[in-house]
């Protein structure tokens, strides 16, 4: 799918595991460009106390939904609403629903027979019914928590034409979200678009600019890592650059 995908996420904060936001999220990014980012849950409950923190760094909307009623959980019922009020609105392609609660069947069955799609984001305890009801379903369990270190030290680098330049480090989940843009798109001969893959990590990381880490662009910064990228120019009259990764591994080889 590319950024034409226009993608709504509701997420049941009662039945998603909190350490797997951050790669639910970018992993939700390679199927599309998300548009609406939505959490509900009744944030007074202790359970929840510690979700606040990694809503405001991801710039999810969070939904208070107190439960009128003990024993009762009313944030299904916020989710589902919201959800058909936008699925009226025609103004999505596919809607993600994170959740592991079989409740959310008819939901993702209503929206199915609208013809959008359904992507499913829950363990591997989800009832079938829920799975089955989707387009796609994502196991969190196959989902690998990206490190978002924080440390870039300096490190000299050498470009293509030779000369050798002082840049920040970087990151080790950059050089992850490239791998899964690439593992996203890649062909049968194992190279994906660039721009594709560029898109990729844009949508998952909206400040990202290569200039960062003292590279113009995308491309002279996967050219610094010859370990870890192969670039090649398409037989084509604009010969576009396609990229293919060698180590999946979040650390830098060169560095």
């Amino acid at each position: 799918m590319t950024e034409s995908n226009r993608i709504a996420v509701f997420i049941d904060a009662d039945n998603t595991q909190l350490q797997k936001l951050d790669a639910i999220m970018t992993e939700i990014s390679t199927r599309g460009r998300i548009v609406v980012k939505r959490v509900y849950g009744n944030w007074k409950k202790t359970l929840l106390s510690k979700w606040e923190q990694e809503i405001k760094r991801l710039g999810i909307n969070a939904r208070q939904q107190f439960d009128y009623v003990k024993g009762k959980n009313a944030t299904d019922m916020a989710l589902v609403i919201d959800a058909m009020d936008l699925l009226a609105s025609s103004n999505f392609d596919s809607f993600a629903i994170v959740s592991s609660d079989s409740d959310f069947t008819p939901l993702a069955i209503r929206i199915h027979e609208s013809g959008a799609m359904v992507i499913g984001v829950g363990k591997t305890t989800t009832p079938e019914s829920f799975r089955n009801a989707c387009d796609d379903f994502i196991l969190v369990e196959n989902l690998s928590e990206l490190d978002n270190d924080k440390e870039e030290p300096e490190i000299e680098v050498k470009s293509p034409a030779g000369p050798v330049k002082k840049v920040r480090k970087v990151p080790k989940y950059l050089h992850a979200l490239i791998y899964k843009g690439w593992e996203s798109y890649q062909n049968d001969e194992g190279f994906s678009d660039l721009a594709a893959t560029a898109g990729y990590v844009k949508r998952t990381k909206p400040d990202f600019n290569p200039k960062t880490y003292g590279f113009s662009k995308l491309l002279d910064l996967l050219e610094a890592f010859p370990d870890r990228y192969e670039i090649r120019r398409t037989k084509t009259p604009t010969r576009l650059p396609v990229l293919k990764c060698f180590n999946k591994e979040g650390g830098q080889n060169n560095a």
